[in-house]
């Protein structure tokens, strides 16, 4: 079998973004590198999302971005807007033809679908691939689904998208929908849950979103050009630690347990990597930030234990200037603009989950 001095175990988001930013700095031009990854073709299989609130290389692979959001619970309706800081979506079809496009340049670069077809003896491991997420009844994830759909006529407003509709059924969990209009006739409609995953109950999702989709939205003749379904734990991952090796993506950390958001992050921690490649085996551990990996411990303490205060938390945290919630759900986010956000927060409820 043949040696490589690096493997990238995953050859999804994390993945390829590792590949790129090494293909783009020219680190390898003398090292070897193999991917792993089972899928046998890249197509649209993903949308990431996030506020910009630093570049990143895929400005060529947003499908749209928007600077005006709305909040819905069952008693109104928030309407925001932030010019600074817009929300974009990213088309994962673009993403992979881009990346694959650019490592195709280098024949150093070799992918393959098991890791039982290479050498790792010598070689540094990068890994996204869970080694095993032990969830027990306690754990929260986000879990969803979600459906482009496209209509004869122009129903949507395009400049705006709806990031949380609250007023929906909660079956003592925390629910919303989520709403990205790509055109005036075409948007993706998510179903979206913060839960256990013991409650099959909550995955009935196809009749979630056309009920959503014809008694809230009033649209009542679409079809479907595109689904996607997926789970996020809302808890850090077990994998094992060695010298070899650093955890990557989800994997690693990258998520944003309080609100699921890891592009970004994956970005910045390619950067990372890279900048450090020559030293990788002695590289300090990279985190998101202890202060967010706090916070974020209090609100799923209380998401779990006052699911039904959940709606009414988020909405009125988007009470304070736009901008400074953004950079907080964003990790970019100073100790005032924290304290802005918390103090729209139930302090009793939010205190007594700190114990």
């Amino acid at each position: 079998m043949t040696d490589f001095d690096y493997i990238i175990i995953g050859g999804g988001c994390a993945g390829l973004s590792l590949a790129y930013e090494l293909q783009i700095h020219n680190k390898l031009e003398n090292k070897t590198l193999a991917i792993i990854e089972p899928r046998t073709e890249y197509k649209k299989d993903r949308t990431w999302s996030f506020w910009k609130v630093i570049p990143h290389n895929f400005e060529d692979c947003i499908e749209k971005d928007w600077k005006n959001f709305s909040i819905n619970i069952s008693s109104g309706t928030n309407y925001l807007e932030c010019n600074q800081y817009p929300y974009q979506s990213i088309n994962s079809g673009k993403f992979y033809k881009k990346i694959n496009a650019k490592l195709k340049e280098n024949e150093n670069i070799k992918f393959f679908k098991d890791i039982n077809e290479v050498s790792t003896k010598n070689s540094f491991i990068f890994n996204s691939v869970p080694s095993s997420i032990k969830s027990d009844d306690n754990n929260l994830w986000q879990h969803f689904c979600g459906i482009e759909i496209e209509t004869k006529n122009n129903i949507f407003d395009d400049s705006i998208i709806n990031l949380m509709d609250f007023d929906c059924e909660q079956k003592k969990s925390v629910h919303f929908f989520y709403t990205l209009p790509f055109a005036k006739n075409r948007a993706l409609i998510e179903t979206t849950w913060l839960s256990k995953m013991n409650d099959k109950s909550l995955e009935d999702y196809d009749i979630q979103l056309e009920t959503y989709i014809k008694e809230t939205l009033k649209i009542k003749d679409y079809k479907i050009n595109y689904e996607e379904e997926g789970a996020i734990p809302l808890f850090y991952p077990r994998n094992k630690v060695d010298k070899n090796k650093i955890n990557i993506g989800s994997s690693g950390g990258m998520t944003r347990l309080s609100t699921g958001y890891t592009f970004l992050n994956i970005q910045e921690h390619s950067k990372y990597l890279v900048n450090n490649i020559d030293q990788i085996q002695n590289v300090k551990p990279y985190h998101i930030g202890k202060k967010y990996e706090f916070l974020d411990k209090i609100f799923l303490n209380v998401l779990k234990s006052h699911p039904d205060k959940m709606p009414k938390i988020f909405f009125n945290m988007f009470k304070a200037p736009p901008k400074k919630v953004i950079k907080f759900l964003s990790n970019k986010s100073n100790i005032f603009e924290d304290l802005s956000i918390i103090f729209k927060m139930p302090k009793w409820i939010f205190v007594k989950s700190i114990f």
